[in-house]
């Protein structure tokens, strides 16, 4: 891919109040650690549920999506490099008010959603950690624990660095490492059954393509994470250059990380043990390595790996709401703050009592709860992401004065179909997921109409580039 031509000269370096200091490196560390996480950690088994022994092949697939959907990012964070993300892109496209709040609140449920999964997540390699047999129920309640604790850090006020980001990264890091060290050394001592790496076995339901694609919508969940990096465009030196090869490195070294995980857990590990598990890393560490007594170490750092993504996407979600209602196209109650800690804690209280909501209600279902609120993440983000890939297109009659990056227009085209045709239902989706994202859409609906019907005359309108403030 080229940059457009175009006058050469420094990027709008006085256009923004923030300083540019996050090099490649950083930036490297920051995008690779916001993929990582709750979605390798806790899907590689639901992910091989559904392909066998092939779980490789719908990450493969789902970095394939991804990529697509970057590429169109790339563009649009190089040609208006503001931390807004996909909101200011639609805005800008459509100049449709209702659509861009629309897009908003669905970023916010994504994160609602990713955060109840982290949850989970974390509830079960915590009691894995402890030596006790949890339940579901127990899972749950574990679940609601922590959304506890991650409300009350979210009230006090947390300063997310960049410097904090790099430590946590490499703690996921680690894990994964060391499920690819491990199993390796236990697959070339002759501990594992490679016939299974290749092996497609899908449910007597479903042909080869609906599994496929059924496990690539929930695989896609481990790759989101790259569109939240569009929001330190302010902050980075010459963006329009660096931002797209470390963007596309990021994704290439998770892409690869994923893969050999995926081979190192069915190699290791058969299918029906590693889908009934809620650690199904821990239970590889522990298959390839009995001798080290990684039974506490492992699940340790998964809680770890976990917890932060719980933390960012609520305190995202929290404040995207804040936002809102400040704009007065939600409820203007939601916009209070507290006096003392400076933290918008009605908008904190009521995301999390949806995310207690989203995690007693997939409790109660048949599907798996990890699987419900993944997979509903990924339906979310996807959505957003056909939306943005037609931005691209739509905005090409805008033409800006400084280089940026640009691709040919075959490719936001296949990304937009390809994000859509993965929100149907006929990739094989959970009903549950479609009914998760109804509800909490609905839920945006009805609050955004009842304030424009009680409040019309303050009633605002959204400003993407200050949602943030």
């Amino acid at each position: 891919m080229a940059t457009a031509a175009a006058p050469s000269g420094p990027q709008d370096k006085d256009h923004t109040p923030l300083k540019r200091v996050m090099g490649p490196k950083l930036l490297l560390l920051f995008i690779v650690g916001d993929i990582l996480g709750t979605g390798i950690y806790a899907l590689t088994g639901q992910v091989a549920a559904e392909v066998g022994g092939a779980a490789w092949a719908p990450f493969l697939v789902a970095f394939a999506v991804a990529l697509l959907t970057a590429f169109s990012y790339l563009e649009l964070v190089t040609k208006y490099p503001r931390a807004a993300g996909a909101a200011l892109y639609v805005h800008k496209a459509f100049g449709i008010h209702f659509l861009t709040f629309l897009v908003t609140f669905t970023v916010m449920c994504s994160g609602l959603t990713s955060a109840s999964t982290a949850s989970q997540a974390f509830s079960a390699n915590m009691f894995r950690a402890l030596g006790i047999d949890a339940d579901p129920g127990l899972v749950t309640m574990g679940a609601l624990g922590f959304m506890l604790l991650v409300m009350a850090i979210n009230f006090r006020g947390v300063s997310e660095s960049v410097k904090a980001n790099v430590v946590l990264t490499l703690v996921e890091l680690t894990g994964l490492l060391l499920v690819i060290v491990l199993g390796f050394y236990a697959i070339a001592g002759g501990q594992a059954d490679f016939s299974r790496v290749v092996a497609f076995d899908t449910p007597e339901d479903k042909s080869v393509f609906l599994a496929i694609t059924s496990a690539t919508a929930l695989a896609f969940f481990a790759m989101v994470g790259f569109e939240d990096s569009v929001n330190m465009a302010e902050e980075i030196k010459d963006p329009h250059r660096i931002f797209p090869k470390v963007m596309l490195s990021g994704l290439a070294i998770t892409a690869v990380i994923y893969v050999l995980v995926s081979i190192c857990a069915v190699a290791l590990i058969p299918v029906g043990e590693l889908a009934d598990s809620d650690t199904p890393l821990v239970l590889v560490v522990e298959r390839a390595a009995p001798g080290l007594q990684m039974d506490v170490v492992m699940p340790v750092i998964s809680m770890f790996a976990v917890a932060n993504s719980a933390l960012i996407n609520m305190m995202m979600a929290s404040r995207l709401l804040y936002g809102m209602a400040r704009q007065g196209v939600l409820p203007r109650f939601l916009s209070r703050v507290h006096a003392r800690n400076r933290t918008p804690w009605t908008a904190i209280l009521f995301t999390t009592a949806l995310a207690f909501a989203l995690i007693v209600l997939v409790s109660l279902s048949d599907s798996p709860a990890i699987r419900s609120l993944g997979g509903t993440t990924a339906l979310l983000l996807l959505a957003v992401f056909a939306f943005v890939n037609v931005a691209v297109l739509v905005l090409r009659r805008h033409k800006v004065e400084h280089p940026h990056f640009r691709i040919p227009a075959v490719l936001p085209v296949i990304g937009a179909v390809t994000c859509l045709f993965l929100v149907t239902p006929l990739t094989g989706r959970d009903v549950i997921q479609y009914h998760v994202a109804g509800w909490l859409l609905a839920l945006g609906v009805v609050m955004w109409g009842l304030t424009l019907l009680f409040h019309r005359k303050d009633a605002g309108h959204i400003d993407p580039e200050t949602l943030n403030e």
